[in-house]
């Protein structure tokens, strides 16, 4: 755990080990929360607050970037445990806390059951009097620790990104991509776009990650995950990446095999670019880190084509 700037980096545990982070940011011995995996986490966030120094009386807040369960499908568990909590959310994901019935019924459509109680747990609502919504410009004070929350569409209407001002940094969520740390190199971290379903939008994408940009971040917390720093070397790359997936998805579409057509092309991609990056791994390894994210991209560029049908 990263305490730099009273930032703590916290391992949810989902999936894998370094995949999926949460983060407790501290300002005069208060605490806040940003994303929270999945209720199976609770144990690593109860224990990141005791390694921080604080009592769970100290957490004024839970952030959401997103409602993606991978980042808030743990939220309702998490704020029973914290008396004086409240949670920080979209508008447009403000009621998918407070009644996340169709947002478990849309999950388990997708993964099954089984699947949902393995990964994510049980999803419990959080009460409406607890949560509140951050519009776009939202501030709030931290201990004086001041933080500025914006709308960041793209990979998800209900995504805002979070600016840090004591770090100059912004917690982005999904928006400023995914980079894992077993794909970095000499040359810094790779960093892939991810247009997971259903919601992925190119133009309001490129548009977010330029306004994370007008503020020249000395790093981005991501949730897939960690720190990263060669903030505008990334924001090029995913600019060119997002093109390039988009070209992809046209090239692919109305082949009866376009799923798996979706998925070969990126691959490739990715593979192209890990090894112009310097990867360590071998293609075989770059594959198996992205596996999960390619399927889901492919999805997700699928849902982007079908609804820029007329």
């Amino acid at each position: 755990m990263s305490a730099e700037h009273d930032i703590h980096v916290i391992d949810t545990a989902f999936q894998r080990d370094h995949f999926d982070a949460a983060y407790l940011l501290v300002g005069n011995g208060r605490g806040a929360f940003i994303d929270c995996g999945t209720s199976h986490s609770l144990p690593n966030m109860l224990a990141a607050v005791e390694r921080a120094g604080l009592g769970i009386e100290a957490i004024d807040w839970l952030i959401l970037t997103h409602v993606h369960l991978d980042h808030a499908g743990g939220a309702g568990a998490l704020m029973q445990r914290l008396p004086n909590a409240r949670l920080l959310v979209h508008p447009r994901g403000a009621p998918h806390m407070i009644d996340p019935a169709r947002l478990v019924a849309g999950a388990t459509a997708v993964y099954g059951a089984e699947e949902m109680a393995r990964s994510y747990g049980q999803i419990v609502p959080v009460a409406a009097e607890r949560v509140v919504v951050a519009g776009d410009g939202h501030h709030l004070s931290l201990g004086g620790r001041e933080l500025l929350c914006i709308d960041t569409p793209g990979h998800a209407r209900h995504h805002l990104c979070v600016w840090d001002a004591a770090s100059r940094s912004w917690f982005t969520g999904d928006t400023f991509g995914l980079s894992y740390r077993e794909l970095d190199s000499a040359q810094g971290a790779f960093v892939i776009p991810t247009s997971s379903p259903v919601q992925f939008e190119p133009d309001a994408l490129h548009a977010s990650i330029d306004r994370l940009m007008a503020r020249a971040p000395e790093a981005m917390f991501l949730t897939h995950y960690g720190r990263v720093r060669d903030t505008a070397r990334l924001a090029a790359d995913l600019h060119v990446q997002i093109d390039a997936m988009t070209a992809i998805a046209r090239a692919c579409d109305g082949r009866p095999d376009r799923h798996r057509a979706l998925v070969a092309a990126l691959g490739e991609l990715y593979l192209e670019r890990a090894r112009a990056h310097g990867c360590r791994l071998d293609d075989a390894g770059v594959l198996r880190v992205l596996g999960m994210d390619i399927e889901l991209n492919a999805q997700g560029l699928a849902c982007w084509l079908d609804r820029e049908k007329p």
